[in-house]
C-alpha cells in the first residue's frame, strides 16, 4: 500500500490521540493536530489536549496562538500542508489527528482558497452605494451566489464583493499532492456516551473550571470564551452564576453528546463526497488493526 500521510478522525472521546501516538511510534511519525481549539495556549483541559499521551512523539499545531487570536480553515490548511512538508522533509511520516471535520475536509479534498486582503480603494468606492446597488454588484461578480445571507448585511456584502473581485484576478496557489490513508475510530453509540460522560467528569475533577477562571483573570472576556466551544461556554455561564454545578454537568454533557452526533454526520458526508475512511473498532485493538491494514 502506497501512502505518505496517515489521517485519524473520530468523534470526541473516541481515543484518536492514543491511536495517533501509537501509529506515530511504530512508523516514525509526528502528529499534526486537526483541532480548531488546541491551537490556543492555556486552553488545555477544556480542549482535551491530553499532552501527557504524546511522550516523546513530536506534535504540531498545538499551543501556537494566544486566546483571542483568529484561527480559521484557510490558516489551518496552509499550516497543515507546511507541517506535512517539513515532517516528510526529515524522512518522517505526518499523522494528522482530529475531529474538526471542516479542517480535515479542507486538507483531504484540497479546498482551493485565496487569502483576500482588505481593499481600501474599493471600500471607499462602495461606501456611496445603496444596499440594492451593492447586492446587484455582488450578483454581477458572482451569479451563482450560494450564501444569500451576505445580501442582508452591509458589512458582509462589502466583504463578499471584495472577495469576489479579488478572486477574478487571483488564482489560488496549487496545493501539494499527497497520498493519505484515512482511519476513523468507531464506537457503539451507548459506549461512546459513557466515555463522553466519564471524560467530562474527569476534566471537571482535573481543574477545567479553574482553567476557565484563570483565562478570564488573564483578560479573556467571557464573551470570547463563549466562542471556544461547549466546555468554555458552559463553564463561563457557571462562573457568571447562570448555572449551578449539577446543571453544568448535565447540560454540558448533553451538549457534547449532540456535538459527537454532528461530528459523525460530518464524517458520513465526507464519505459521500469521496473520502475513503477505514473504520476501526474502538473497543477492539485499533492500533493493531490499523497496522495490519497498512501492512506493517
Amino acid at each position: 500500500m502506497h501512502f505518505d500521510t496517515i489521517v485519524i478522525l473520530g468523534p470526541t472521546a473516541s481515543g484518536k490521540t492514543r491511536l495517533g501516538v501509537g501509529i506515530a511510534r511504530e512508523l516514525a511519525g509526528e502528529i499534526i493536530s486537526a483541532d480548531s481549539r488546541q491551537v490556543y495556549r492555556g486552553m488545555d483541559i477544556g480542549t482535551g489536549k491530553d499532552l501527557e499521551e504524546y511522550g516523546e512523539v513530536p506534535y504540531h499545531l498545538i499551543d501556537i496562538l494566544d486566546p483571542g487570536e483568529e484561527f480559521n480553515v484557510f490558516r489551518f490548511q496552509r499550516l497543515c500542508f507546511a507541517a506535512m512538508e517539513e515532517i516528510r522533509g526529515r524522512g518522517r511520516l505526518p499523522v494528522i489527528v482530529g475531529g474538526t471535520g471542516l479542517y480535515l475536509d479542507a486538507v483531504l479534498r484540497g479546498y482551493r482558497m485565496v487569502e483576500v486582503p482588505e481593499d481600501p480603494e474599493l471600500r471607499a468606492e462602495l461606501s456611496g452605494l445603496s444596499m440594492e446597488e451593492l447586492a446587484s454588484r455582488l450578483l454581477s461578480l458572482n451569479p451563482r451566489l450560494h450564501n444569500t445571507t451576505d445580501l442582508l448585511d452591509r458589512e458582509r456584502l462589502v466583504r463578499a464583493i471584495e472577495i469576489a473581485d479579488y478572486e477574478r484576478t487571483h488564482e489560488p496557489e496549487p496545493l501539494p499532492e499527497f497520498h493519505p490513508v484515512v482511519f476513523g475510530v468507531r464506537w457503539e453509540r451507548s459506549v461512546l456516551r459513557e466515555r463522553i460522560t466519564a471524560r467530562l467528569k474527569q476534566r471537571l475533577a482535573s481543574g477545567m473550571i479553574e482553567e476557565v477562571e484563570r483565562l478570564h483573570r488573564q483578560g479573556v472576556p467571557y464573551e470570547i470564551l463563549e466562542f471556544y466551544g461547549l466546555e468554555y461556554r458552559f463553564v463561563a455561564r457557571f462562573l457568571k452564576g447562570e448555572l449551578n454545578r449539577n446543571d453544568l454537568l448535565q447540560k454540558l454533557n448533553s451538549a457534547i453528546l449532540d456535538f459527537a452526533k454532528r461530528q459523525e454526520t460530518w464524517f458520513r458526508r465526507m464519505e459521500r463526497l469521496g473520502a475513503e475512511i477505514r473504520w476501526l473498532d474502538g473497543a477492539g485493538e485499533p492500533l493493531e488493526e490499523a497496522l495490519g491494514i497498512l501492512g506493517k
